[in-house]
C-alpha cells in the first residue's frame, strides 16, 4: 500500500528531521573525501556541515518548512549538533587518512535476465589493491537488534546484486556503518545469497504487478506506520485512497461464471 500511495498516487510526503538529517550527514561524509588524506579531520568534517545545509536547502526548498516555527533558531541549533555528533562518531569507526574510496554516490543500474531493471545508489565502495570490492552504507540511527539484522542487510543484498550483475564481480564485503550507535554490522556475500536475493525480488516485482494490474493493494502494518503521511488514507486506520489512476485488467471469470470475492 504504502508503494501504491509513494509510485502511483504520488502523494506528497513532508520533510522529516532525522531523513533530512540523515542526507546532510550522507553530503558531509561524501565530500570530506575532496580534500587530501591528511586534512580529513573531525574539525574539517564539522566545518562542512553550514555549507552543505544551505546547498541542501537552496536545492529542496521545501526543507524551509522543517523549522518555519523555530523562531529562536534553537531547534535547528539542537538539529545541527546532532548532526555534529554523528559525524563525529564516524571518525571512531572508520579512518578516512586510510581510505581512498573508489566511489562515492554511486549510480548503478543492471537488467536482470528477466527483464526486470535495478537502480540503486551506493554511499561508497572501496577497492583494495587485489580487486576486492567492499560496498559501505552510511545509516544515522541505531544498529537493529540481532534478530532484525537480516531485514537490515537486504538493501546491501540489492546493492551487491546489482554490482555482480553489472561487473560479474561479487563485493568481498557489505558493511552498514551505524553511526547513532556506533556499531559496524559486516557481511559477507557469496553468490548463493544473491541469487535468494534475486528470486526474492523476482517474486515481489511480480507481486507489485498484479497489484498494479488489479488495484489490489493491501497495508502491511508495523511499527512505523506512526510515522507515515498517509495514515488518513490507509485503510488500516479508516482511511480512503485516492481513485486509482491507472486502468485495470479485466478480472478472469470464476471456475462458475461469476466473481469471485474474498
Amino acid at each position: 500500500m504504502l508503494y501504491r500511495f509513494r509510485v502511483i498516487d504520488r502523494l506528497p510526503e513532508k520533510p522529516s528531521e532525522a531523513a533530512t538529517r540523515g542526507t546532510l550527514v550522507h553530503a558531509v561524509l561524501e565530500r570530506l573525501f575532496d580534500a587530501p588524506a591528511a586534512e580529513r579531520t573531525a574539525p574539517r568534517a564539522r566545518a562542512l556541515i553550514p555549507g552543505q545545509w544551505d546547498r541542501l536547502r537552496e536545492s529542496r526548498p521545501e526543507l524551509v518548512e522543517l523549522f518555519a516555527d523555530d523562531a529562536d533558531g534553537e531547534r535547528l541549533a539542537r538539529w545541527l549538533s546532532e548532526a555534529e555528533r554523528l559525524v563525529e562518531r564516524w571518525f571512531t569507526l572508520e579512518d578516512p587518512t586510510r581510505l581512498e574510496p573508489a566511489e562515492r554516490e554511486l549510480f548503478v543500474e543492471a537488467e536482470l535476465a528477466s527483464g526486470l531493471r535495478l537502480r540503486g545508489i551506493i554511499d561508497r565502495v572501496d577497492v583494495a589493491p587485489t580487486g576486492e570490492v567492499r560496498i559501505v552504507d552510511y545509516k544515522t540511527g541505531k544498529a537493529p537488534r540481532p534478530e532484525y539484522a537480516e531485514g537490515a542487510l537486504f538493501q546491501m543484498k540489492f546493492y551487491a546484486l546489482v554490482v555482480w550483475r553489472l561487473k560479474r564481480v561479487v563485493p568481498r564485503r557489505l558493511q552498514l556503518v551505524y553511526l547513532g550507535s556506533g556499531d559496524v554490522l559486516t557481511y559477507d556475500p557469496v553468490p548463493a545469497d544473491l541469487e535468494r536475493i534475486e528470486r526474492k525480488l523476482l517474486a515481489l516485482w511480480e507481486a507489485i504487478r498484479l497489484a498494479t494490474e488489479t488495484g489490489d493493494w493491501r497495508p502491511r502494518p508495523t511499527k512505523l506506520c506512526g510515522w507515515c503521511d498517509h495514515r488518513a488514507h490507509c485503510p488500516e486506520f479508516g482511511g480512503t485512497p485516492p481513485p486509482y489512476p491507472l486502468p485495470l485488467a479485466p478480472a478472469a471469470p470464476s471456475p462458475q461464471g461469476r466473481m469471485g470475492a474474498d
